[in-house]
């Protein structure tokens, strides 16, 4: 350890156990005071710049008094963060500690709870509501959970507290953002940054699925997560170590988070991670592994070529219920992981082990299968070459525009559509669903929306009118009902990269990103330009519709990368 660093003073047995912490934290005010009760004054100072150094006299402070009943303020920040609060306070009247009580919400409702009921607020995986002392000339952090908005409460009567300042402190990982997106619809614009934005925040130490709830590894949440990655930051260390993680976690047979369908994900991750970074060091630690879930998916296809897996048949959330579309979905999901399967092992050199998976492709293109009517069925089932795009963009996917859209799903299902040739019906898709969770006041992207939802719904920045529905409690499904629900959820940053795979037109052709495919489709935009992060530096792209409706494109990639022109 080098002695001089703060570290000198310790034994070497206490500094070869050091875990450091990369994240960073920075500090920011409120935007507004949302609602308040009883005796509290002063309010305004919480939203002003202080020095963040409390002091022996009091200056100017915001002061609850619950001397004739309760005393309450909601503080909005502005944004869903990760993190929590850092409370400054100068004087309680106790002189013990007043206890107070600090909600924490992703919405203004679910700050205004109480746990469990109707609204079905928990704790789970993150304290979010929470009992605590805050005395005389302190300064403490409380919480760490995703949250916009803050609750205070004095818990006793005839208590007086002083506050200096109530600050909201972000952790997260401090990477440049290196793909960019722009075009002629300011929305969409908005749509790809807040899908940026939301998988920035679930980029902790490992990669989640939402910062308020599960805080957890699952890998199928991380396939659109990592095509946002790659998009926006390139090759953070993030993805191989959460990869990694759960390989670890998973040792065979088991499957993945217990779900054969998840192990059937990281085999389609660990094919795109590779494609995009062409490290070929890290594909080989994946080998005896990616050789031992091949085997146990080649042991789950029937004689008729029927995905047989029992555990774990999970597609998404919205479909959980609907059997057919399940199975249809599994069956694509399969077949998918068993062709990326057979094009790993070629890269490897596993002649035998690629064919096994070339025959295993084949087989399970043999069974007929059904979408049930299902548009996430029914886009896995087009980018599994089971089904035409078009006729499954004219059936299901483009009928009812947003309507039966699912955010993990949302990539895939604009995949199918765009591979219909349908990218107009794809943006208009976009800006009413992405665009319809803006609209109620997101800043994040939702682990689940309905654009029903929308109807007579309050935004989630302000308490619902007379004969309005409180969007965050009402609904939600499964495990996600009422304010359990996370909204910041990983998953559904989908529309991101399909933006920029899609409208920009970048596709990878060779590992590494050493040949790129730029084919845009500007749809019913005028223009797009933007940026692609590779291991070799980045590729500016501008395109420009001209009269005629042809487009003009500009491209500067760096030296190591290859371009070929697809317009």
């Amino acid at each position: 350890m080098d002695n001089r660093t703060i570290f000198r003073v310790m034994d070497k047995e206490t500094t070869d156990t050091l875990h450091p912490d990369e994240r960073k934290a920075v500090y920011l005010l409120p935007r507004s005071v949302v609602w308040k009760q009883g005796k509290v004054s002063h309010e305004e100072v919480l939203l002003t710049e202080r020095e963040p150094q409390i002091s022996l006299a009091a200056h100017e402070p915001f002061v609850m008094d619950s001397s004739d009943g309760p005393a309450s303020l909601l503080l909005d920040f502005g944004y869903e963060i990760h993190g929590g609060i850092r409370i400054l306070a100068w004087q309680d009247s106790t002189g013990r500690g007043a206890k107070v009580r600090v909600r924490f919400g992703e919405s203004v409702m679910e700050a205004m709870s109480e746990p469990g009921g109707e609204g079905n607020a928990t704790n789970d995986h993150a304290r979010r509501d929470i009992h605590t002392e805050i005395g005389m000339m302190s300064m403490n952090r409380i919480g760490e959970t995703g949250f916009r908005f803050v609750r205070l409460d004095l818990e006793e009567k005839d208590v007086q507290l002083s506050l200096k300042s109530v600050a909201g402190v972000l952790v997260y990982k401090d990477v440049p953002y290196r793909g960019s997106f722009s075009c002629s619809d300011p929305l969409l614009n908005r749509i790809w940054d807040v899908g940026a934005y939301t998988v920035h925040l679930n980029m902790q130490e490992y990669i989640w699925d939402g910062i308020k709830r599960d805080r957890l590894v699952w890998v199928g949440d991380m396939h659109p997560e990592t095509l946002t990655i790659r998009t926006v930051f390139g090759a953070d260390a993030s993805v191989a170590g959460s990869l990694d993680f759960i390989r670890k976690e998973t040792p065979l047979p088991g499957w993945m988070n217990g779900m054969a369908s998840y192990t059937m994900w990281y085999a389609v991750i660990v094919y795109d991670w590779f494609l995009y970074t062409g490290d070929r060091a890290w594909l080989k630690n994946q080998e005896a592994y990616l050789e031992g879930i091949s085997r146990q998916l080649t042991d789950c296809i029937g004689a008729d070529g029927k995905d047989t897996v029992t555990e774990g048949r999970f597609l998404d959330w919205p479909s959980s219920d609907k059997p057919e579309a399940v199975d249809a979905g599994v069956q694509a999901l399969h077949r998918l992981a068993a062709d990326r399967l057979h094009k790993l092992f070629l890269i490897l050199g596993k002649q035998e082990l690629a064919e096994r998976c070339e025959r295993d492709v084949e087989r399970l293109g043999c069974f007929p299968v059904a979408s049930g009517g299902s548009k996430q069925a029914a886009a896995l089932l087009v980018l599994a070459g089971l089904r035409e795009a078009g006729e499954m963009n004219r059936e299901i996917l483009s009928v009812g525009g947003a309507q039966g859209m699912s955010t993990f799903m949302g990539y895939y299902i604009l995949t199918a559509r765009g591979m219909a040739g349908d990218y107009e019906g794809c943006l208009s898709c976009i800006r009413d669903y992405w665009g319809g969770m803006l609209k109620l006041g997101a800043t994040t992207f939702w682990e689940d929306f309905d654009i029903n939802w929308m109807e007579a719904a309050a935004p989630i920045d302000r308490l619902p009118a007379a004969g309005e529905t409180d969007v965050h409690g009402t609904y939600g499904a499964y495990c996600y009902k009422g304010y359990r629900h996370s909204l910041c959820h990983g998953w559904a940053s989908g529309v991101t990269p399909w933006l920029t795979e899609n409208i920009l037109g970048v596709r990878i052709v060779k590992p590494g990103c050493r040949v790129l495919e730029i084919k845009p489709h500007l749809g019913d935009l005028s223009w797009a330009k933007g940026t692609f992060p590779t291991p070799m530096g980045i590729v500016r792209i501008s395109h420009k519709k001209r009269k005629d409706g042809s487009v003009e494109t500009k491209i500067k990639a760096p030296a190591g990368v290859t371009v070929l022109s697809g317009t």
